[in-house]
């Protein structure tokens, strides 16, 4: 007889945790890119000029690509580009910026049209040419379906001519400068032919060569932005031509044989719809930066939080900062927004890959919604982490100041977040609800979690009822009026709307946990969440007969006794953001010599020492003597020269040989050699 035993031991409680916010893949999905950035050339650099920065970012890119099966594969799949941008995004935002246009917006434009044309991507693959994406104009940002940058179709030539008519059509903030190396872009264009306007399409259109712009391309740098620095430009065209097949045709329309338009979209909005697609997948790897760069600041505040300390309240006594209410507490309700966050992220990027034709408006505003709010939350987690960490979180080398900035560009990429919000309270205005009626019945316990997740509906329910309210009582005749007297309701509609979708997020986590500490610390966590958002409406669900005034009385005591639970756990819980601790160790503040960092070898503290020492080194990364070097890499060639020596080969040589082989056993493949790549269905 044959016994087999199982000696795998259960996953622990931090595991459990981990795949609550990363998804039940998280080695396939996430492996890759967690340990591609704690290799060499990924490590954080010190000091640099903007330029240099810039350049170090865009050879960034050539090692990531190189180190890809195929960048084909990764345009190609939503899941990849998110995990990214989620793990790239707070090491490095330049890199994630010019990575996120050129495989999503650039390739995954080509790749998304033309189904039956196999177009040569070779240089595009292997980036011998960067690519970009042309689509907004100095006039035209969320209105980018009215730009006026022009593609005049020449039946002699059997080609188009892009011109820009004026100031405003100048295309505004793509990364067309010749940095990086050779750049190509999609640009979008209003297609004219035989006279007529048939909307706006995408052209792949050459821009520069190495040193300079093309002819018939002019290119001009925009001052710099804040935070990361990218080659953003002003690009305008001078009767530039380029080939027929240049139109990234498809369904939408495309240019016969014959020299004629034809569409099976009869809609002008319709075909920029669909020539923009991309922007949607953008919209989720957004997502995905902010909540990367929202863990990574939570981490090092917690962490600089317990590693501060301070005097207590006996004059001999030494205690962390942390032990705080005052400290504690926001970062408490910080932990449990980053959770939200990280799961509305994954429930609108499930329901976009699984979404059907019937469901996929519903889906694809889901994600719209989605990206507003996290990157928003975002900002509010970043911004009380750094004010909790002082004047250590405005030093550069700590990392903060580089996401504080992040995240406005996220905030306005894919969409500006208020424009895109309101266009989903103005679809979701007029949408049938009905939750049944248990739903109606009045309050319940504030134990119960059902019933907290009830009021996130009713607030969702009452917000959209005052904004249909609002608008009917507006003077009849005047869409403008009327919207305006609904929108600032209906945007709350929205923003409860998200916090639901979180909730619900929430709930079917932690009912898919078994019972034990995972589950009560992410039921805790919901808890915290559901609470604060209870209290900011408390007044509302009083009113409608939703609580009580004894319930909303106790409300507050309830979120307090919420955060002492939640604070007891949150140091530990940031070891379920799976951080590698050599990733964290290129923050100073991140660990618990952070004063080190201080150190100077010629301080009068030093002399007793014997005059042999004087000045070496400490051994400790960032010290005051180094500052103005990098903090990777070797400490007397700076990492652009040491990268330069090794060349890519033997960078990537160096990466691979961090990795054990049976840990890569492991990991979906980025490409298979076999795989023809296919538009994603």
């Amino acid at each position: 007889m044959t016994v087999t035993t199982n000696d795998a031991a259960p996953p622990s409680t931090n595991d459990l945790l981990t795949a609550v916010l990363f998804g039940p893949n998280f080695r396939q999905e996430h492996g890759f890119w967690r340990r591609l950035l704690t290799t060499e050339p990924f490590r954080r650099p010190g000091g640099g000029t903007p330029d240099e920065r810039l350049a170090l970012s865009y050879h960034r890119l050539r090692i990531l690509n190189d180190a890809l099966d195929s960048g084909a594969r990764l345009a190609a799949d939503p899941r990849a580009l998110s995990a990214l941008h989620e793990w790239l995004g707070p090491v490095d935002p330049a890199l994630t910026t010019v990575a996120g246009i050129h495989y999503n917006l650039f390739l995954g434009s080509l790749l998304d049209h033309d189904a039956d044309t196999r177009r040569d991507l070779s240089d595009f693959l292997a980036l011998r040419r960067v690519g970009t994406f042309l689509c907004t104009e100095v006039a035209h940002g969320n209105d980018a379906a009215a730009i006026e940058t022009t593609a005049t179709y020449d039946r002699e030539r059997d080609g188009f001519v892009l011109h820009t008519p004026h100031a405003g059509a100048q295309k505004f903030m793509p990364n067309t400068s010749p940095a990086g190396g050779p750049k190509s872009g999609v640009v979008a264009a209003r297609l004219l032919a035989d006279g007529a306007d048939h909307g706006v399409f995408l052209f792949l259109t050459p821009l520069t060569d190495a040193h300079r712009a093309l002819p018939g391309v002019r290119v001009r740098r925009l001052p710099a932005r804040m935070g990361s620095p990218v080659d953003h430009c002003l690009t305008s065209f001078d009767r530039c031509f380029v080939p027929r097949d240049a139109l990234l045709a498809g369904q939408q329309g495309r240019i016969g044989d014959d020299g004629r338009f034809h569409s099976e979209v009869p809609n002008r909005r319709r075909r920029f719809l669909a020539s923009i697609g991309r922007v949607t997948p953008g919209k989720l790897s957004m997502s995905a930066c902010a909540v990367g760069s929202a863990r990574v600041t939570l981490a090092i505040a917690v962490r600089y939080a317990g590693h501060r300390m301070i005097s207590g309240s006996r004059a001999a006594r030494r205690i962390p900062v942390y032990a705080h209410r005052t400290h504690h507490g926001p970062l408490a309700g910080a932990m449990a927004t980053v959770y939200a966050m990280s799961l509305l992220h994954r429930r609108a990027l499930d329901g976009w890959e699984s979404a059907s034709g019937a469901d996929r408006d519903e889906a694809e505003r889901l994600v719209a919604v989605a990206k507003g709010w996290i990157t928003w939350q975002a900002r509010e987690v970043i911004v009380e982490c750094r004010e909790r960490c002082g004047a250590q979180g405005l030093l550069e080398n700590n990392g903060m100041t580089e996401l504080v900035t992040g995240i406005e560009g996220a905030i306005t990429a894919e969409g500006d977040n208020l424009a895109v919000h309101a266009k989903a309270a103005a679809e979701m205005l007029f949408s049938a609800t009905d939750r049944g009626a248990a739903e109606q019945d009045g309050p319940g316990d504030l134990d119960d979690p059902a019933f907290l997740g009830r009021l996130f509906a009713a607030v969702e329910d009452l917000w959209f009822a005052r904004a249909r309210a609002r608008m009917s009582a507006a003077p009849p005749g005047d869409p403008l009026g009327r919207w305006n007297a609904a929108s600032s309701a209906a945007l709350r509609g929205v923003e409860a709307y998200a916090c639901r979708q979180a909730d619900e997020g929430y709930a079917e986590a932690v009912a898919a946990l078994p019972e034990g500490d995972a589950r009560d610390r992410l039921a805790e966590l919901r808890r915290l969440f559901a609470l604060r958002w209870i209290v900011r409406n408390s007044g509302d669900l009083l009113a409608s007969g939703r609580l009580t005034a004894d319930q909303v009385t106790l409300l507050p005591d309830a979120v307090e006794g919420a955060t002492v639970v939640v604070a007891a756990h949150t140091p530990a819980l940031v070891a379920t953001f799976a951080l590698p601790e050599r990733l964290m160790s290129d923050w100073p503040i991140a660990g618990p010599r952070y004063a080190d960092v201080y150190d100077d070898p010629e301080g009068p503290w030093h002399r007793s020492r014997r005059s042999g020492i004087r000045g070496r080194r400490s051994g400790i990364r960032g010290r005051a003597a180094d500052f103005r070097q990098p903090v990777c890499g070797s400490r007397r060639r700076p990492l652009r020269e040491k990268v330069a020596a090794l060349g890519t080969r033997g960078v990537l040589l160096a990466y691979w040989g961090t990795t054990s082989v049976l840990s890569r056993w492991f990991e979906k493949p980025q490409v298979s050699v076999d795989e023809s790549v296919r538009r994603k269905a």
